[in-house]
């Protein structure tokens, strides 16, 4: 477990990748992602730290 994770609170071990993408990003557009930034957003819907919206186009943070 890495100290940030510590620190931040969250509970889910995430790469270092998954880290940067979680911090970056409230709520994207699933078209603007590039294909590597699709997997990493469907690795986090997996885990329940995002969501996809009602209307299928939105990624949207669920975690704190």
């Amino acid at each position: 477990m890495k100290i940030v994770q510590i620190l931040s609170g969250v509970s889910i071990p995430l790469s270092e990748e998954e880290q940067q993408f979680f911090e970056k990003y409230q709520e994207i557009k699933l078209t603007s992602l590039n294909e590597r930034q699709k997997w990493i957003a469907q690795n986090l819907v997996r885990r329940g730290i995002f969501s996809i919206s009602n209307d299928d186009t939105t990624l949207v943070k669920t975690a704190k």
